[in-house]
């Protein structure tokens, strides 16, 4: 059975703020070593200290990015720059954005949600490394809290919680423009009543995780230490609970991207892999002129990516790319013939299992040394001609479709799967076990 429940929420206190859009940031795992660097500079209070502090040269066992972190997040409640609600909430939360020319609105709210370690009522469709996974323990170890909270997807065909949600809600409580200029508005409901049947509404339902597998799957890690350190058994106990914010799966405000791959191996021998990769797919190359940016670049990949039912994929190295389409997907019945149909014709699985490793000698155990990733076209073309990367792969959108389906059937697709947008603000809610 999903439980969800209502929390104090640990908040900026904005009557000690001049502008709450100082100090909020955007989720820890997007912010590059720049834009860490900006956000220190933005305000001496901004939430990327707690998140993803800096790391330095003498940094030791007993003082880290983990220990700062823990030392500016206490010293910050004990002077009320973070204060804690009166009374247990649910959150409301809606972000309005822009995407491709289109307005869009996503909403969701903020709730405790019951960690479900066998993964029965609460399902993922990505699997975890253990890179992220430690970094995130580590910070939960030394701060007890949940800093950022992870999204998950439920089905609600007739948007019912939505709708009771919105005839209680008026006034928003925060009112920010984000890092990415999208509008992030926070509600507050303490009503018991209207909680208890919000509750309800969830007690037979299925979750999909849509982001934070690895945040998830650690706050299943640290609950399970401190209750072999404590012996404490209690199910309803803090730590058995994770923050996280709900959003109905046909919610129109939510959109799905491609991750693309960003390769590094030196000992890839191109003329080889492509004459390898021609068993499998038709492969046509297409010249770029020097004088091309990034920008007019992928507007062709993505043109010759555009595809209504076949497998498509683009390899991009300076001053050239070459699209791959799938001859026939009944090839991955060879590759994966332990997983589900569904699993064998996603973009992704077909990417990880022949291209990179069948093909590249690129698997689980070494793919954090070899592959990086990114949303954003350009950047996947600017790191290969910058020398960053021997190439970039890039590819269609997983459908929110297929994510339900291999997640109903308990399978895990490769990292990086899916990424959903609009992405959380951190530093709108905290939870302090």
């Amino acid at each position: 059975m999903v439980e969800i429940r209502p929390f104090k929420g640990l908040m900026y206190n904005q009557k000690k703020l001049s502008k709450l859009d100082d100090v909020t940031s955007p989720p820890y795992d997007i912010i590059s070593e720049d834009m860490q660097k900006k956000l220190y500079e933005k305000h001496p209070q901004n939430f990327v200290r707690l998140i993803l502090g800096k790391q330095y040269s003498d940094d030791s066992e007993n003082n880290n990015r983990y220990s700062r972190a823990k030392q500016l997040y206490y010293k910050w409640i004990k002077e009320g720059i973070l204060i804690e609600s009166d009374k247990c909430a649910i959150y409301p939360y809606r972000i309005e954005y822009k995407t491709n020319n289109e307005k869009k609105t996503m909403s969701g709210f903020f709730t405790l949600l019951k960690l479900d370690p066998e993964y029965k009522y609460i399902k993922a469709h990505e699997r975890t490394l253990s890179k992220p996974k430690a970094d995130r323990l580590n910070l939960m170890r030394a701060c007890n809290s949940n800093f950022e909270p992870i999204q998950l997807l439920y089905i609600d065909k007739e948007d019912k919680i939505k709708k009771k949600i919105d005839e209680n809600i008026d006034m928003p409580i925060a009112d920010v423009t984000g890092y990415d200029n999208f509008n992030h508005k926070l509600w507050k409901i303490d009503d018991e009543d209207i909680i208890s049947k919000i509750q309800n509404e969830f007690k037979k339902r299925i979750l999909f995780i849509a982001d934070g597998h690895h945040r998830y799957q650690t706050a299943i890690d640290y609950a399970k230490e401190i209750k072999e350190k404590t012996r404490e058994n209690d199910e309803n106990a803090s730590f058995n609970y994770r923050m996280v914010v709900l959003v109905n799966i046909f919610d129109s405000g939510l959109s799905v991207f491609p991750t693309h791959r960003l390769i590094k191996k030196l000992d890839i021998n191109v003329e080889l892999l492509l004459k390898k990769l021609s068993e499998y797919f038709i492969i046509e190359e297409k010249t770029v002129n020097v004088l091309e940016n990034a920008e007019d670049i992928s507007k062709k990949i993505r043109t010759d990516l555009k595809t209504d039912n076949q497998h498509k994929f683009a390899i991009y190295m300076k001053n050239k790319f070459f699209i791959l389409t799938l001859k026939n997907e009944k090839v991955m019945d060879k590759f994966a013939k332990d997983h589900s149909k569904t699993w064998r014709t996603l973009d992704v699985s077909i990417l990880h299992k022949i291209i990179l490793e069948y093909f590249m000698g690129i698997n689980l155990d070494n793919i954090e040394d070899h592959v990086k990733y990114t949303r954003i076209d350009e950047e996947a073309i600017n790191f290969v001609n910058e020398g960053k990367y021997n190439m970039s792969i890039l590819m269609n959108a997983t459908k929110i479709e297929e994510l339900k389906a291999v997640a109903e059937a308990s399978e895990h697709m490769p990292q990086k799967s899916t990424y959903f947008l609009p992405k959380m603000l951190s530093g709108l809610v905290m939870y302090k076990m």
